[in-house]
């Protein structure tokens, strides 16, 4: 290969363009399958690459160009040999191929940004093999992205972006347009803020995925599919044909650029005009999520991809999901449309009982269903009923069982910090932030964590504002109400008394070994005591507060009942 490698050099170094072209085509066929290379060929791959930049400059007939630029994809693989390429030169070159080269005046008479002009009839191939090829660099250079962000091909980009519903660009061109604006705007803050501020983004990539999908609008915040026909008389819904894998693939490079332009737009006021573009967007993402492909994987990426986004929207934007008519065979609960609401239900509760990866795969639906229920009377009561129903069995632990009340009390053991709060905090906005109503469902044991971290191991506390719900005690649960142990939040059996039979003396001498032992492990370092402070937060106690817990011991006299709330 060495050999080659030098010869095909050598027929460039000529500068005829059939020797060239010859060479580059042997060249390509051998490595098209190539994805590792070795040191040893580095130099010459290095002066490979800027002779056919250099003859990229040339005017070359289009098999010679695509030769050169296929061969340019193949060596940017190698991310230890790209030097090549990085140049604002060689940037500028292949932005001019890919067709997404800014012209040095920039806009034109009316305002609207110029595109380089490479051909009067542009060779798709040729664009699509220079966008791999600017791919494959950015991919493996953050110099090749700065020199992109000075080029300014997300402009370049954008205007093409503009021409979507325009038949001269294939799936090709699209999707790698979207892959190479993914790349920049995940490795540049500053591409971002331009995307989303000066090139309006949302708006232009909403209407891109709108497009892309062949939506229509019965209503404002309402979607259809176009050509998929509404039988008024039909009790099911409308079924819409699975998705194309080739749309499927650019509206998740469209989702994954809008989440890294909005990754924010939760935590910072937005204006009218912001919170109008994310409420279009988000009728758009509740279609994807009642959409699907073909192919299972690809559904459940798609659904992935478009809950992330969701995750990012402003919460006041989130009530699109319940606007859709309630039609037939919808799932209706006090007169709204529940179908999205359900459908995320069921997406989390399919990630909990895989178990894999729960915070990557589960978090992003468990927390928009968390944050839908504190906002939304009516998305609350219909998850508090599917989640939390009426409590019946009281025999069993609440994390026994596979209802999916018991699934996330387990959660909330996890010992994955974030898996635990957020498990525990769906649980707690279910039972309208009620400390009372919150350890009657979980028990006190599992509750004590999101108590702890809140202040309200006292019980109390604010619960926020909410409507009133109908009592929901069952004539079982009011029957063993007195019965049931707090803390475990289950009926318990009869336990013997371990101190039945034993002398006042013998009682006391138990009772002191089990202090010294637990000051023993103190003194250690294993334990750390803990008290209840009077705002509800656990604080550690010192020797000063220990002191006075013992002269409080003493005072009451050996038999009294410790009444200190230590743990």
């Amino acid at each position: 290969i060495n050999m080659d490698l030098n010869a095909i050099i050598e027929s460039m170094e000529t500068s005829d363009q059939d020797a060239a072209l010859m060479a580059l085509q042997t060249y390509n066929k051998k490595m098209t399958r190539c994805f590792t290379f070795t040191t040893d060929e580095e130099e010459q791959r290095e002066r490979l690459g800027e002779l056919v930049l250099g003859f990229l400059e040339r005017d070359l007939q289009p098999s010679c160009q695509l030769a050169c630029l296929e061969t340019i994809r193949i060596l940017s693989r190698d991310k230890n040999n790209v030097a090549p390429f990085i140049t604002h030169t060689a940037m500028q070159t292949l932005s001019r191929h890919a067709g997404i080269a800014i012209s040095n005046g920039n806009v034109d008479c009316e305002g609207s940004v110029v595109l380089v002009p490479f051909a009067e009839n542009p060779d798709l191939e040729v664009i699509v093999e220079a966008l791999k090829s600017i791919c494959n660099i950015c991919l493996h250079n953050k110099v090749a992205v700065q020199v992109g962000q000075d080029l300014q091909l997300i402009v370049g980009i954008a205007e093409r972006l503009k021409q979507c519903g325009e038949d001269q660009w294939n799936h090709y061109v699209r999707f790698f347009d979207l892959r190479l604006m993914f790349l920049l705007t995940a490795q540049r803050v500053a591409m971002r803020t331009q995307l989303l501020r000066e090139l309006r983004g949302v708006s232009l990539l909403s209407n891109h995925l709108d497009a892309t999908l062949g939506l229509y609008w019965p209503d404002t915040f309402e979607v259809g599919r176009a050509g998929v026909e509404v039988d008024p008389d039909s009790e099911e819904p409308a079924e819409l044909p699975p998705l194309s894998r080739e749309k499927i693939e650019r509206a998740m490079e469209i989702l994954k650029i809008l989440f890294n332009i909005t990754y924010d737009a939760n935590r910072r006021e937005v204006d009218e005009e912001e919170a109008a573009a994310f409420r279009h967007l988000g009728a758009i993402l509740r279609h994807c999520l009642m959409s699907s492909t073909d192919a299972q994987d690809d559904t459940e990426e798609f659904h992935s991809h478009s809950l992330n986004l969701l995750g990012n929207l402003p919460l006041s934007c989130l009530d699109v999901l319940l606007m859709p008519k309630v039609q037939q065979g919808s799932i209706e609960y006090m007169g709204v449309n529940m179908d999205a609401v359900n459908m995320l239900l069921e997406y989390m509760e399919k990630r909990l009982d895989r178990g894999k990866k729960l915070k990557e795969t589960m978090l992003p639906s468990l927390n928009l269903l968390t944050e839908s229920a504190r906002i939304h009377r009516e998305t609350r009561k219909f998850l508090r009923m599917k989640v939390l129903p009426p409590l019946r069995d009281v025999k069993n632990l609440p994390e026994v069982g596979n209802a999916l009340r018991n699934k996330l009390v387990r959660l909330m053991t996890n010992i994955d910090t974030d898996v635990k709060n957020c498990a525990a905090e769906f649980l707690f906005v279910l039972c309208k932030e009620s400390v009372s109503r919150f350890i009657k469902y979980t028990g006190y044991g599992n509750a004590a964590g999101l108590l702890a971290a809140r202040g309200l191991l006292r019980g109390g506390g604010n619960p926020g504002v909410y409507s009133e719900d109908e009592d929901s005690d069952t004539e079982e649960y009011r029957e063993a109400k007195s019965q049931i142990n707090p803390v475990t939040g289950r009926v318990e059996d009869e336990q013997p008394n371990p101190m039945e039979g034993m002398t006042e003396e013998q009682k006391e001498l138990e009772a002191m070994k089990l202090v010294n032992m637990f000051d023993k492990l103190s003194r250690s370092n294993i334990i750390q005591p803990m008290m209840l402070g009077s705002d509800g937060s656990m604080t550690q106690m010192n020797s000063e507060h220990q002191k006075e817990q013992q002269d409080q011991q003493q005072q009451q006299g050996s038999g009294s009942e410790d009444e200190g709330e230590v743990e």
